[in-house]
């Protein structure tokens, strides 16, 4: 396996994790990531956060790396999972818990609050409004939550729960990439 990406900042600063091969699974580009984490900077440390479709666990791994004090990544792809498993237990991050299901079963469970969550589900899948409707409608979101979510350029994010704020967006190359604020 060839597929390798490098942790950009805290306390795995540099460090390399390995990736699954699969359809539709892209790492978010380290230039995509530094900038959210700087928009995050204040926003990560000592909090709960949730990547769905966690794919390579680029933004899990980045949110513990920078002090996240709990991180759960969701993936249905077996061949990320492991690879998901085999990162978390190379670096240590107790923190970080792997949950091998489908997002939307996955929600339609019992919820946890969480203060951030980053949703970059496979663009093929147009999965993202209503994964973002579901965070809100089945009580997923902390207060004054951070969304993070990733599509491609062409994607228009079109009813998003009201209660949202998009406080950052920005485009590079085919994605776009945006930051949404919950308001309680």
């Amino acid at each position: 396996m060839q597929n390798k990406l490098r942790i950009i900042g805290g306390e795995w600063r540099s460090r390399q994790i390995k990736f699954a091969d699969a359809p539709g699974l892209r790492p978010t580009p380290d230039r995509v990531r530094e900038t959210l984490f700087n928009w995050l900077q204040y926003d990560i440390i000592g909090k709960r956060c949730l990547d769905l479709f966690a794919g390579s666990g680029a933004l899990g791994f980045e949110a513990a790396s920078r002090g996240a004090k709990f991180v759960v990544q969701v993936e249905n792809n077996p061949d990320a999972c492991r690879c998901l498993a085999e990162a978390a237990m190379a670096l240590k991050a107790s923190q970080v818990k792997i949950v091998h299901q489908d997002v939307f079963r996955y929600l339609a469970g019992g919820a946890e609050l969480f203060d951030v969550v980053f949703l970059d589900p496979p663009f093929t899948l147009n999965a993202a409004v209503q994964a973002c409707q579901w965070l809100e409608d089945k009580a997923w979101l902390a207060d004054d939550a951070k969304i993070y979510v990733e599509t491609a350029r062409t994607q228009t994010l079109t009813e998003m729960p009201a209660s949202w704020q998009l406080l950052k967006h920005k485009v590079a190359g085919d994605v776009a990439y945006h930051l949404f604020q919950r308001m309680a």
